[in-house]
């Protein structure tokens, strides 16, 4: 079992002035690998694939860099450039592996066959976490202070201790709007990969339908509130871009107004994100543990009119939050096709049209829901099985095998 905590630094003068030369030297060596590779590919890749009997001026392949040639080169990258010398080798080779893994996904793609776009060079102060990936010992951590390599020890804020049983594997810090962090993963193998056994019954499974009159409805008829966290910071937003569009570029006035624009991002996602994380919680506490959801296409629905409201919402997070915790505690997110899931009654099956003015469901056979309960309801059917329909189902299979 792996789980990662993050804990707040308190490093001293000295070594942020360290960690922001690292964060530079790895900048700069991302984009010279990351050159590197597209190099190779615009000489190599050609449409031509057959050349001519009598001759063929086509010049010979290059050897395609790849993560053991990159990290075989470090050594010369070192002698040339003693600055390189300071950082740990381990830091400086995931450099390596971050650009073999983001040019892979844009050629060939991840373990689903789902491609990235186009690798893009790092601007300035845009390489953001420095990573480890020699195992941290127990006693690397003495009270309030965590032992990194050719750094000493950094001042750390253990706001919860280490589980016992786990290991350190990887530390990766990173520097964000109000500070650095240190993401510890951490490895139990004693713990085995939690598998569930259990199947959904209407019992254990809830069906969940998101909105943006409110931000989910369950198939029980219980409503959470739309928090709409940047809604709400878009005022104080507003003034403080308009004072940073009238700084000088380039002045330290303007670089204290982006780390003040910066500031309210971070503490609007990290409110949206410990929202989602109690909600989530919430959903599981009322003792379901399978959440069957609709299957929604985001990136197309933030491309909508609506797209300011989707992207505050941030579904897509909150539906992967589910499904983690979910399967932690046993059960698993129930990802379902969302197609009619609001114009169908959720009691007789019948197709009730709907404009989106219509916000309740009236049927010919007696339901009357609100329109957002009778998704979830719908949702909730779709994973288990409809009762009633099932049952009717299995009557007429019955009488025509007699």
């Amino acid at each position: 079992m792996r789980i990662t905590h993050q804990y707040h630094l308190r490093p001293t003068s000295q070594q942020i002035a360290s960690f922001q030369m690292w964060l530079e030297l790895c900048r700069r060596q991302y984009n010279y690998r990351l050159a590197e590779r597209f190099n190779w590919w615009e000489q190599n890749r050609c449409d031509v694939n057959r050349c001519s009997i009598i001759s063929c001026s086509i010049a010979p392949l290059k050897d395609k860099p790849d993560y053991y040639s990159q990290k075989r080169d470090l050594i010369n990258c070192k002698a040339l450039f003693p600055e390189y010398k300071e950082l740990p080798s381990n830091t400086l080779q995931d450099v390596v592996a971050r650009v073999e893994k983001t040019f892979h996904r844009w050629l060939k793609g991840d373990s689903n066959g789902k491609k990235s776009g186009r690798p893009r060079f790092k601007g300035k102060g845009r390489y953001r976490s420095l990573s480890f990936p020699n195992p941290i010992k127990p006693e690397h951590i003495q009270g309030k202070f965590i032992q990194l390599p050719k750094i000493g020890k950094v001042k750390m804020i253990l706001h919860r201790p280490i589980p016992d049983g786990f290991k350190i594997k990887t530390a990766t810090i990173t520097h964000k709007a109000d500070g650095w962090y240190i993401s510890l993963s951490l490895e139990d193998v004693t713990v085995p990969s939690l598998k569930t056994d259990a199947t959904p019954t209407s019992d254990n499974t809830v069906g969940i339908d998101m909105g943006l009159k409110s931000f989910l409805v369950t198939s029980d008829d219980q409503e959470v509130e739309i928090p709409q966290h940047y809604r709400k910071a878009e005022k104080k937003l507003k003034r403080l871009q308009r004072q940073l569009s009238r700084k000088i570029k380039g002045s330290n006035r303007r670089k204290k107004a982006i780390k003040r624009v910066a500031r309210v991002h971070l503490k609007v996602a990290n409110q949206r994100k410990d929202f989602h994380y109690k909600t989530a919680l919430w959903l599981l506490s009322l003792g379901y543990k399978f959440i069957a959801y609709e299957d929604l296409n985001i990136k197309g629905l933030a491309k909508s009119r609506l797209a300011k409201s989707i992207l505050d919402a941030a579904w897509g997070q909150f539906l992967g939050i589910v499904t983690l915790k979910a399967a932690n505690a046993g059960g698993a997110g129930l990802p379902q096709n969302p197609r009619k899931s609001t114009i169908e009654c959720s009691d007789c099956g019948a197709e009730v049209p709907k404009t989106l003015a219509d916000r309740w469901h009236n049927c010919q056979c007696g339901a009357s829901y609100d329109r957002d309960h009778n998704a979830a309801r719908n949702i909730k059917y779709r994973a288990v099985g409809h009762p009633v329909l099932q049952s009717s189902v299995n009557v007429r299979r019955v009488a025509g095998s007699r």
